[in-house]
């Protein structure tokens, strides 16, 4: 969405010419022809135009294996900061994490968001640590950043549903996962979510 593609037309000079010969037109400087169009690239090899087009297919796609092969290349996406430096912060923050060394992975992914604040996917990766240390304000509030840069990210609206879950908040996990289905129709976690919560809500009265 923040593409911009510029076009650029031909400035065509106007007036009536005087007659030349044959000789002269053949001499006249090519400059004097409109120069080529600049065709912008198609949409599909920009990022932003893989993702919609990725975006859409998961919403049409109505085989669960299918489903999984297309949002695998959406994180895929996600995941390309376009910068080697921050893939390899991402990277040591990801051992990190597996490792459970929590304050090590955040000290790298706070490097990543402060160094490239507009790559949502440091965000949501910091949301997850924030989650898993149950520091949920944190969580969210990076779950928010997420989100803003990338409104249909499925993995931080997740992360949302179940901070509301444990934190007794019903109502609002069961929004969350319907905005996943919305998204990706096929999320087998969020469908089993989705009927849990609504069968729970529906018990309490609500």
């Amino acid at each position: 969405m923040r593409i911009l593609f510029a076009s650029f037309a031909a400035i065509l000079l106007s007036g009536v010419a005087s007659p030349t010969s044959a000789e002269d037109q053949a001499t006249q400087p090519s400059a004097a022809s409109p120069p080529p169009a600049i065709t912008p690239p198609p949409v599909a090899s920009t990022r932003q135009g893989r993702l919609d087009q990725l975006f859409t297919d998961l919403k049409r796609e109505r085989n669960e294996k299918a489903a999984e092969r297309i949002a695998g290349r959406i994180w895929n996406e996600w995941n390309q900061s376009g910068s080697a430096s921050i893939d390899l912060m991402m990277q040591w923050a990801q051992k990190a994490t597996e490792d459970q060394k929590f304050d090590v992975a955040l000290d790298f992914l706070d490097q990543v968001v402060t160094l490239q604040p507009d790559y949502a996917e440091g965000w949501n990766r910091r949301a997850t640590v924030h989650f898993l240390m149950k520091n949920y304000g944190k969580s969210m509030s990076d779950i928010d950043h997420t989100l803003h840069l990338e409104p249909r990210h499925f993995g931080a609206l997740s992360g949302l549903a179940q901070i509301m879950a444990e934190t007794g908040h019903k109502q609002s996990a069961l929004e969350a996962w319907q905005k996943v289905l919305t998204i990706y129709p096929m999320m087998r976690s969020a469908q089993d979510q989705v009927s849990t919560l609504s069968e729970e809500l529906a018990g309490e009265g609500i």
